[in-house]
């Protein structure tokens, strides 16, 4: 999971100015289309990795789908060959190296039937630490490859360019390559029941002579499916906050594009570091008051945090009155917003206006949102996120039991692609709200849309419990 992290993060700060380089005819729109082709292709292959490691090893999906990571960011760093369609060549790219991402699945089913219940939720939680730090440190990786600069050097024989844009994905490559040799070599095929007692599925390669048999039971549908929707709403609001952090913050606090990529990458690392600290903490609370508690504190805490953020007050932001380029993004396609994160201050030697732009009328009467307010909820929200993200999908596997005709590797599937809708709806939600409505309307929606995930969960709590603690087999 790190590797894996590390390899799609490492790309993400140079995918616009590397698309713009490549392909002239490329806009902000398509931008949109490219960021979403990861999780569109991610979404597809989930389902199809994890019904996959249900019948056969799981190596086998982990490899291939690997294989198509690696194949698919060796395809980006020749997108700029081609004589014309460049900016095809490069959605199908990010569309592969996405599909490759599905055998998120598998790993979470990997986890889920070798750990017993009392270890699942460490283990989770560990995955998560592990996938967080990825994230983290790629984009830092990123920063280094910026020293080679846009001319790089190039290998005639091959017609390899490696330069700030390529050297990243080749490294992810790279990463691609260790990772299938990690699996080959330390991967081994383990199931056990909820008790931690082996037991015998397909995905052995050979059978212990003290394997148990499966309980036998029906799996709780309702609880599978409000867990589903509990993690796309997890996803959902994580994605919109991503979004929306550049625009809010330049817009009220009148900040220039170096300055906003600067202070929203400290922030946003920040979280990232205590992301994997909340990981690391729920392994020992949960001992004590359990995953559905900490769930339903989780989206408490992020409805506090969206709460926060409503714009209270009678001090307005700084009007952007100058009709030139608008640092604020007002237009309302997903990619435009997406934008500023790669835009470099170096592109025009002055910033422009900076402050609300005037195409957005509530900047006229909405009030500002105070800077501690802002760092307020961000870490609130930070603290909400990663609790209910590990906690959705320790639950899951959970609900799901030991059986191996259930399919983990279906559900997981299933839980993966609902959050990758998630983080495809997400940004286009929080968009298209915020440039029309501004922050007040649109966070009030996000606290509605919290309000009823924790609705749902207080109506579905007593079922969101273990397979075999529901089939009186465990004791909860």
């Amino acid at each position: 999971m790190f590797l894996s992290s590390v390899g799609f993060s490492i790309v993400i700060m140079s995918i616009w100015p590397y698309l713009q380089k490549i392909d002239q005819t490329a806009d902000a729109s398509f931008l949109g289309w490219v960021i979403a082709s990861f999780s569109l292709g991610q979404m597809v292959a989930s389902p199809i990795f994890g019904l996959w490691s249900n019948y056969r090893p799981r190596k086998e999906p982990l490899i291939v789908s690997i294989f198509i990571s690696v194949a698919a960011n060796c395809l980006y760093a020749y997108v700029h060959v081609p004589a014309s369609h460049n900016k095809y060549y490069m959605l199908v790219a990010r569309g592969l190296v996405g599909f490759g991402a599905g055998n998120v699945a598998v790993i979470r089913s990997y986890i889920a039937g070798a750990t017993s219940l009392q270890e699942r939720t460490s283990s989770m939680a560990n995955t998560s630490a592990c996938q967080a730090l990825g994230f983290i440190l790629g984009p830092v990786f990123q920063t280094c490859f910026a020293l080679i600069g846009e001319k790089g050097v190039t290998w005639d024989t091959i017609k390899l360019h490696i330069n700030m844009y390529t050297a990243p994905v080749l490294l992810g490559a790279f990463l691609g390559v260790l990772n299938i040799i990690l699996i080959l070599i330390l991967l081994r095929e383990h199931r056990v029941d909820d008790s931690g007692r082996q037991c015998k599925n397909v995905n052995f390669e050979e059978a212990s002579t003290d394997e148990v048999q499966v309980p036998q039971g029906n799996i709780d549908q309702v609880a599978v499916v409000a867990t589903n929707v509990l993690f796309f709403v997890v996803l959902f609001i994580f994605a919109l906050f991503e979004t929306i952090v550049t625009p809010l913050t330049m817009d009220m606090y009148a900040w220039t594009r170096e300055q906003a990529v600067l202070y929203d990458g400290i922030i946003l690392a920040a979280l990232g570091v205590e992301a994997v600290i909340i990981f690391m903490g729920i392994k020992l609370l949960s001992k004590k008051i359990g995953e559905r508690a900490i769930l339903l504190g989780g989206f408490i805490v992020v409805w506090v945090g969206f709460f926060i953020l409503l714009p209270w007050g009678n001090q307005f932001p700084k009007i952007q009155w100058e009709d030139l380029h608008n640092n604020s993004i007002p237009n309302t396609t997903f990619g435009e917003i997406i934008i500023t994160l790669w835009k470099s201050p170096r592109e025009d030697h002055s910033e422009g206006p900076t402050g609300c732009p005037v195409e957005q009328a509530w900047c006229f009467y909405t009030p500002m949102i105070h800077l501690a307010q802002f760092l307020t909820s961000a870490v609130l929200i930070g603290i909400g996120y990663p609790s209910c993200n590990v906690m959705s999908y320790t639950l899951y596997s959970k609900i799901l039991g030991p059986k191996p005709q259930v399919s983990q590797g279906v559900y997981m599937g299933w839980l993966t692609a609902s959050g990758s809708a998630a983080r495809i709806l997400g940004p286009v939600f929080i968009s298209q709200l915020y440039t029309s409505l501004g922050p007040r309307w649109a966070f009030s929606l996000v606290c509605g849309i919290v309000v009823l995930a924790i609705l749902l969960l207080v109506v579905v709590y007593k079922r969101l419990v273990a397979f075999s603690v529901r089939h009186g087999r465990i004791q909860e």
